[in-house]
C-alpha cells in the first residue's frame, strides 16, 4: 500500500517548527523562564509556546 503524498515529507526531510512540546521540554521552558519551582506537580502544565 503506498503513502498519499500529503504524508510524505517535502524538501529532503527536514522539519519545520513544532508546535507541540514533550512534557519534559515543558519543564525545562518554564524552569527558564522562572516560572517552575521543584515543589510544582508535573500533572496540569500550563500550556506554553515553543520559544524560537
Amino acid at each position: 500500500m503506498t503513502q498519499h503524498p500529503s504524508f510524505t515529507r517535502s524538501s529532503g526531510g527536514t522539519t519545520g517548527k513544532r508546535s507541540v512540546l514533550k512534557r519534559y521540554e515543558r519543564v525545562d521552558l518554564l524552569k527558564k523562564r522562572g516560572t517552575w519551582s521543584e515543589k510544582s506537580s508535573i500533572v496540569g502544565l500550563p500550556k506554553t509556546k515553543p520559544s524560537e
